[in-house]
């Protein structure tokens, strides 16, 4: 069998798994992917979702955020990813409110901790009152 061929059959089963609904949304990301990188068109009815509630799993929210991040992703996978995770452009400030949680309960943590300083203590405590927790 030559190459050619073993792509066409590749080609054919990605594009299957794109409308079969027992396959994640996280296996599509990935099969479109892949029929960008063997140079296939991929269906436009592909970023279709079968998932139309607005409740998503962790394994869907983690693979559309796989998504966003890869460099290898299509800007129009990237984009149906946003809309499926409800982003446009409000998903950076939740990256940056969650940065700021962890680093104040980072503060509220030392507060606790029996081997911290006294100067850590009031430095934490500091940060912690003017950041108004």
């Amino acid at each position: 069998m030559s190459r050619n061929q073993d792509n066409s059959n590749v080609i054919r089963g990605l594009k299957a798994a794109l409308h079969n609904s027992n396959v994640s949304e996280e296996a599509k990301l990935r099969d479109i992917q892949r029929l960008q990188e063997l140079g296939a068109e991929v269906p436009e009815d592909a970023y279709s979702s079968q998932t139309e509630t607005s409740e998503l799993s962790s394994r869907q929210i983690a693979g559309y955020k796989a998504a966003l991040k890869n460099e290898r992703v299509s800007e129009e996978a990237k984009q149906h990813a946003r809309e499926m995770l409800g982003e446009d452009s409000a998903g950076a400030g939740d990256e940056a409110s969650t940065h700021t949680n962890r680093v104040l309960g980072g503060y509220k943590a030392t507060l606790a901790n029996p081997r911290t300083s006294e100067a850590a203590k009031e430095h934490a405590a500091e940060i912690l009152h003017n950041s108004g927790v």
